[in-house]
């Protein structure tokens, strides 16, 4: 309702630039890999000499971590865990 906010937010809206990542072929990949801290496949060299990381797990060839099992529980599981609870 107020119009000097309201020409500040359209003033904002115009700035904005939209960066489309679906073009990029890698982007989902590199993303999610970059989700991890440290990144999942990324050594950063520079950065285990400025900090101590943690140690790596084991990836396989398609990035996954570890064993590859799942992390959630089946409801199966969970609703045998809640009639020993």
């Amino acid at each position: 309702l107020n119009r000097g906010y309201r020409r500040e937010i359209e003033e904002t809206v115009s700035r904005i630039e939209k960066i489309e990542t679906a073009l990029e072929p890698k982007f989902q990949e590199h993303f999610v890999y970059a989700m991890a801290l440290p990144n999942k496949v990324d050594p950063f060299p520079k950065l285990a000499a400025a900090v101590k990381l943690p140690p790596r797990k084991a990836t396989s060839e398609d990035g996954a971590a570890g064993d590859a099992t799942p992390r959630r529980r089946s409801r199966e599981e969970r609703a045998a865990r809640r009639g020993r609870e």
